[in-house]
């Protein structure tokens, strides 16, 4: 029987949407099967595996359950010990490790601020969909053709994305953030990079979870998402657009509840704010940007690689005395990480991709050192290199 893609996936989550604690691989395959016909149990079993715990959590007594199920009874098991890799450039620290194991073994109140770029969709960065990308077959991944000679970074695909993919990407930034708010101090900013339409699904998630929204950081910069007249009517509507070309990128802001008064919270925990771009002007909420230049893409080949110009200035922006540790969850290339370095800060950055763990190991030193030129604005006088 040949099935739409992503059916199987959608046919479990809805199983497990209705048992909030949790059902077992043998009774999982067998209500998918009643709901969509035949399907192999060692299918159902692969995907389970395969996906926790991203969006699944394997619960006591063999069960698993939807990761960030707010009813969910029985408690997920603590995965086996592991040794992890560790590297040390300056005052960055890159872990790899899935992010919410390693907020598990750490200190309540130890992180003072968050930027960070996950993955908007969850499954552009799924091992399947990864891969597609490394070889060129793109998936969900939007490879463009390259521009006066220009080869242009990938792009995912966030249109094709099923009802079950929006509801795990609910549940997991609902499961991430009740896990982030514990190793957070009162006050700590957090930023997190979004897409105009995903970002409200994202938000509600982390409000949800207990932070405290603060609106958004808006990066303005000119991608290739967007502005494209219809597919195979590209004549015959030339006049038209299917949607706006993409302008400018959300970055959301939340923060941690503060203790007592702003003021009272800087005096005891160092945050609460955002620290001044200089005496005369504050730290802004529109940020314009360029693109990621080749020169960066050279030294990290990552496909959401963001540009050290912006990234320093938000990354000094989030510790309003300038005292901290900066944690980027989703490290990536470890371009946040090298942000942190450039500007003088502490930074523990995670990263469950050995791959890109690898990548961040050499890209980190070497976007730190870059020399980052911006246009000289009235009250820069303290900016960043």
């Amino acid at each position: 029987m040949r099935r739409r893609p992503g059916e199987v996936r959608d046919a479990i989550v809805h199983v497990l949407d209705g048992r909030p604690s949790g059902a077992t691989a043998h009774e999982i395959s067998d209500e998918v099967s009643r709901l969509i016909g035949k399907v192999p149990p060692s299918s159902v079993r692969s995907y389970l595996q395969l996906n926790t715990p991203a969006l699944f959590a394997r619960m006591d007594r063999g069960q698993y359950a939807l990761n960030g199920f707010e009813d969910t009874v029985a408690r997920p098991l603590a995965a086996p010990a592991a040794s992890p890799r560790e590297f040390t450039h300056g005052g960055a620290q890159l872990v790899l490790s899935d992010c919410n194991e390693w907020f598990e073994r750490q200190s309540p109140n130890s992180m003072h601020a968050v930027v960070t770029d996950p993955p908007y969709g969850l499954v552009e960065y799924s091992e399947g969909e990864q891969d597609k990308l490394r070889s060129g077959r793109g998936g969900v991944w939007r490879i463009p053709p390259s521009f006066d000679g220009v080869k242009r970074a990938p792009l995912p695909r966030f249109t094709v994305l099923k009802a079950g993919d929006l509801d795990a990407l609910e549940r997991f930034f609902l499961a991430w953030g009740r896990s982030l708010m514990r190793v957070l101090v009162p006050g700590a900013n957090v930023v997190v990079a979004s897409n105009p339409l995903l970002s409200h699904l994202v938000s509600g998630s982390l409000a949800r979870a207990g932070l405290e929204r603060r609106g958004e950081l808006v990066r303005l910069v000119m991608t290739m998402r967007g502005g494209d007249r219809p597919k195979a009517a590209h004549v015959e509507f030339s006049g038209v657009s299917v949607m706006p070309r993409s302008m400018w990128e959300p970055w959301l802001l939340f923060r941690k509840p503060i203790d007592g008064r702003v003021q009272d919270n800087l005096r005891k925990w160092g945050t609460g704010g955002f620290r001044r771009i200089s005496d005369a002007r504050p730290f802004g909420d529109v940020i314009e940007s360029s693109p990621t230049r080749a020169a960066e893409r050279r030294l990290a080949n990552h496909p959401s690689l963001k540009p050290q110009a912006f990234l320093r200035r938000v990354v000094r922006g989030v510790l309003p005395l300038g005292q901290g540790v900066v944690l980027d969850p989703f490290a990536g290339s470890g371009s946040t990480l090298a942000a942190a370095e450039a500007v003088g800060y502490s930074s523990i950055g995670i990263e469950r991709d050995p791959r890109y763990f690898d990548l961040a190991c050499e890209a980190i030193p070497a976007l730190a050192d870059l020399r980052v030129t911006e246009a000289p604005r009235p009250g820069d006088g303290d900016q960043a290199r």
